[in-house]
This record gives C-alpha cells, structure tokens and sequence, in this order.
C-alpha cells in the first residue's frame, strides 16, 4: 500500500462541483438523513435480539433496502433460508473474530467459494435461478456492517469499487498509487475502508463530502455515489445515443438507488 498521498482532491472537488450542477445541497442533505433513517431500522431490525426472532418479512425488507439484492430478495431467502441467512448474518455482526475475518467468513459460507475475490463468480451451485456471486455477498457483507455500525464499518460496493474491472467512484477520487486489491474479499475491504477514511476526512476538510447537519458518517457515502453517478452520465453521453441517456434516472435518483434509500421499504 502507498504511503504517499491517497486522495487526489483536485479531481474530488470537481466531481462536487459537476455534482452541484444536478443536485442541490439541500437536496444532498436530505439523502444523508435518509440514510441515517436507513441505518437505525437496520441496527433496530438486527441488533442481538431481535436478530434471534427476525422473519422472512422483515429480513426481505433488508434485502430490498441494499442495491446489489434488491431483485434478489427472494431469491436469496429461497436459497439460503431464513435461518441460514440469519446465522450468517449474526455471526457477521457480533462474532469474536475480527472484522477481516468475519466479513471473509461470512462471503464464504454464503458463496461456498475460497479464493480471489477478482475472479468472476458462478451462481451458486445447483441454484442458477439465485444468481449469488461473491460480489454481491460482498455488497450485502458490507451494507450490513456499515448500517449497524455506520462510524467503525463502511460501505464496499461493486459501484465504489469492482475489483474485477478495476472501476468504481473509489478510483475516481484517489491517487494512481494506491492499491485497492486485496488478495481476498475479507483483506480488499479493509484496503477500501483506509480508502474511504482518507476519502471522508479530506472531503470534510474541504467541503466535499460534508451535508446536512454535523459529521454524519453518511456524508462520504452520498459523495461517493454522486462521484459514481456523474461517471456513468460521462460514459454514457460519449457512448450512447441522446434518446437512451434520456431514460437513465438524473442525479438525485440515481443516487438513491446505488445508496438504497429511492423508495426505501425497510
């Protein structure tokens, strides 16, 4: 890992500035307080108790509230079972072994794979109609660390980072030199989360990843997002047609929807 400077903040604050001309501030804002909604029903839905009594109803909400499954609610539960996904999901959260090693664990017993988290992903075994690959376990993985404990844990997503393709709004918004691969799921997401602390703090020193009211742990997460969603209209006004950029949800929902607040069932 790089010693030097981590974040290229030239670039991070032009991404704010392209940001503010498809959202306002206020409008910022108010994402971040729907993620602070977001993450006190998943830390009232997931603490130790309730955990032990949590129902297909209730776990499904949780699903539907996270970008990489919310189409894949039921097909999860269907193939992992309430009480499968539940074990798995307490040992994720309150476990004896260390963050790296839980969050590994959890991505494999889920996927049933031990490897390189670059690697692309199969549906897991006997059970195409699931379509479970490893970076979707990892969302998931992360998602729940991250609302249950949104100031030790943060997010790793397929939008912040792809380890596959090597794309992401993390990449977007950090020097060259720093290396985001870890040799497996449980060692990248310790690499994103030094990413994303330097990332947060340098944002809120300058003004880019600071919204709404106080040092909400959720200002660095709508950043990132709108770094992301910027990227994607970038990309897509060089290679699509102006009729199919007309389709693609502006700023604000788009956000919403990576961030899993854009009409939230949990």
């Amino acid at each position: 890992m790089s010693t030097g400077q981590v974040v290229d903040t030239e670039t991070a604050q032009e991404f704010m500035l392209q940001t503010l001309e498809q959202a306002s501030r206020a409008d910022l804002g108010d994402m971040v307080a729907e993620l602070e909604a977001k993450s006190a029903r998943f830390r009232e839905l997931l603490s130790p108790d309730a955990l032990l009594i949590i129902e297909r109803k209730q776990l499904r909400s949780l699903l539907r509230s996270i970008f990489a499954t919310r189409r894949k609610a039921d097909a999860i539960l269907d193939v992992l079972g309430v009480d499968g996904l539940r074990n798995s999901i307490r040992y994720l959260l309150y476990g004896e072994p260390g963050t790296q090693e839980r969050y590994q664990h959890f991505v494999d017993c889920l996927s049933g794979y031990w490897g390189d988290v670059r690697l692309a992903r199969k549906p897991l075994a006997g059970h195409d109609d699931a379509d479970l690959p490893e970076n979707v376990l990892c969302d998931l993985a992360s998602e729940l660390l991250h609302f249950t404990e949104p100031n030790t844990r943060w997010l790793w997503t397929r939008w912040m980072w792809d380890p596959r393709v090597g794309t992401g709004a993390l990449p977007l918004v950090t020097m060259e030199e720093y290396d985001l691969h870890g040799k497996d799921a449980g060692e990248t997401y310790m690499k994103v989360g030094v990413a994303v602390a330097f990332v947060r703090a340098t944002g809120e020193a300058a003004g880019f990843a600071r919204f709404g009211v106080g040092d909400s742990p959720f200002g660095i997460d709508v950043f990132l997002s709108c770094v992301y969603a910027v990227y994607v209209y970038t990309t897509l006004r060089i290679r699509m047609t102006q009729e199919f950029n007309k389709v693609v949800p502006q700023l604000p929902e788009l956000s919403r929807r990576l961030l899993g607040v854009w009409k939230m069932e949990v």
